[in-house]
Order: C-alpha cells, then sequence, then structure tokens
C-alpha cells in the first residue's frame, strides 16, 4: 500500500496542488525518508507514525547536523501528507496536526554592491563587442540578455529559462513570467535589459535549432538553454569583477531586491515583482538595507 500511497500523493502534488516539479522532487524525497525511518527504527508504515515518532523523525535529523531550513521543509512535507491522506480517507487520523517546523534564521548570501553589477554587465557587454560575426557572437549576446535580464528583473533562473519569444511585451518594456504554482506575473525591464534583449532576438536564429521551439534562450545546440549553464555563467560573470562575492543568479535577485528598496521602492511593488506570495518572505530584504544604513552610519558618522 505504501507505495502506491506515495505515488498518489504524487500525482495530487502535480496536478491538484500544481506544484513545481522542484517541490514535487523534494516532497516526495522528504516523505521517502520519512518511510525508510519508520522502517529501519521498526515503527511501522506511515500509517503507523504518531506525533511522538514524527518528532523523533525531526530530532534525528537534528542531533546529524541537518540544516534547520532542511527540517522545516520536512515537517512542511509531512503536514501536507498526511492532511491530504486524512481528508481523503485515505488514512484514519492525522499524526502531523500538531507537528511545529523548527525556527529558520533567515539570512542571505553577501549581497552584490550596485557597482559591481555595473562592472559585471559592462565586462560582458564589452567581451560581446569584440566578438564579429556568426554563433560565437550570437551567444555572446544571449549571455549579456541573460545576466541583464536577471538584474533588471529579479526573475528565478527557471522563470529565465523557461520564458519564450512572446514573454515579452517590448511595447510596455514587461516580461510575463510564470513562477511558481503556474502564476503568472509581469515584471519591468529596463532600457539596458531590452535593449540586450533585442539584440540578442535579433541573432536568435544563429543559434536557434529545431528543438528550440519558442524558447527565448537557447543553448549552443539550439534546444532551451539548461540551468545549469545560467549558472555557470553568472559565475563566471562576477569572477571578473574585483572584491565581487560568489553569487549565481539567485544572487542577482538578492541584489536586484535590495538594490529597489534601498533606492525607495515600496515593499508591496518589489514583493509583486519577486513574485513572492507572502509579504513576510520580502520584508527579510528591508533588514538587509536597514544593516546596510546602520554600516554606513557607523563608519561615517562622527558620533556614531
Amino acid at each position: 500500500m505504501q507505495p502506491e500511497l506515495l505515488a498518489q500523493w504524487e500525482h495530487h502534488l502535480r496536478v491538484a496542488r500544481n506544484a513545481s516539479p522542484h517541490t514535487v522532487r523534494a516532497y516526495v524525497g522528504d516523505l521517502n525518508d520519512l518511510a525508510d525511518y519508520l522502517d529501519r527504527t521498526g515503527s511501522g508504515s506511515l500509517a503507523d507514525a504518531d506525533l511522538r515518532t514524527l518528532r523523533r523523525w525531526l530530532a534525528g535529523m537534528h542531533a546529524a547536523g541537518a540544516e534547520r531550513a532542511t527540517m522545516q521543509r520536512r515537517a512542511a512535507a509531512a503536514r501536507v501528507f498526511y492532511a491530504w491522506a486524512c481528508e481523503t480517507a485515505r488514512l484514519p487520523h492525522d499524526p502531523a496536526a500538531g507537528l511545529r517546523s523548527p525556527r529558520v534564521d533567515r539570512t542571505l548570501p553577501p549581497t552584490l554592491e550596485v557597482d559591481q553589477a555595473r562592472q559585471a554587465l559592462d565586462a560582458l557587454s564589452a567581451q560581446a563587442a569584440e566578438v564579429n560575426e556568426g554563433p560565437a557572437r550570437a551567444a555572446a549576446l544571449r549571455d549579456v540578455a541573460i545576466v541583464e535580464v536577471l538584474y533588471a528583473s529579479g526573475i528565478r533562473v527557471g522563470e529565465l529559462c523557461g520564458l519564450d519569444i512572446g514573454s515579452l511585451d517590448a511595447d510596455r518594456q514587461v516580461l510575463r513570467v510564470r513562477g511558481k504554482g503556474d502564476k503568472e506575473r509581469t515584471v519591468p525591464l529596463g532600457s539596458p535589459a531590452l535593449r540586450a534583449l533585442r539584440q540578442w532576438l535579433g541573432v536568435r536564429d544563429l543559434l536557434a535549432a529545431e528543438s528550440s521551439g519558442a524558447a527565448m534562450f537557447v543553448g549552443d545546440r539550439g534546444g532551451r538553454i539548461d540551468q545549469r549553464v545560467v549558472r555557470r555563467l553568472v559565475h563566471k560573470a562576477l569572477a571578473r569583477v574585483p572584491d565581487a562575492p560568489d553569487l549565481g543568479p539567485h544572487g542577482l535577485r538578492h541584489a536586484m531586491a535590495t538594490h529597489l528598496l534601498e533606492g525607495g521602492a515600496d515593499l508591496r511593488s518589489v514583493q509583486e515583482m519577486l513574485g513572492h506570495s507572502s509579504l513576510a518572505t520580502t520584508q527579510i530584504y528591508t533588514h538587509v538595507s536597514n544593516e546596510r544604513l546602520r554600516a554606513a552610519y557607523t563608519q561615517a558618522h562622527p558620533r556614531a
């Protein structure tokens, strides 16, 4: 029964909850870990678990040095699974109803400075200008457009890779982005990002193949660009900037949000652009901005 139950729940996550592939993979892995724990400790199957057993499962992870974020996600997976199983009468009770998640300390990677972002983008553009023609120039212009769009819009790397040519509304200077939960939102683009996109789309055919479909960004072999390629590109671009932190695409997303708030943008607008379902998730950037303001004050004010 257990493998069949997990298969049904996976289908529920994909179809009814419309969860992202990453969430489905993580949650199913978490429940498999719980099932292995129950079997290993002689506690029975998923149907036999009680609240005390679930707490021991989390405590064992903590003792093994698991990150709090991992433990929080696994606790959430257990709550979602048992709530569904109980509501659909697949299990007689919900042992996870009282399961609490460990508190997670919200931290961010080092933040990219505005000048560092500008230097990285200028270096990419200068490199592209040195390539005269052919697929190599198309790839160089694509790389500029990718980093410009990531920093300008703050979209996730998966959202960027999922963009189609029709996602761009050049007249309104916005992108239509499909994010978590298959929700669509509109994000603005600045003039440099829009210019870089237009230049790339003008030479896209030099890299495009039959497998490209409507993908906005394609790889060197013509298929929709892979997230790993984008991550390597961002790391390489920032490595050229002296003293810049080693960040990937998510670091550009953090930088965009922080720089917007430091420039006076309101929190609700940033929340909408980032695609956060909760304002509390966005509020961490106000903490980052305040910390940077405090550091500048302490360094500069004579009576700080």
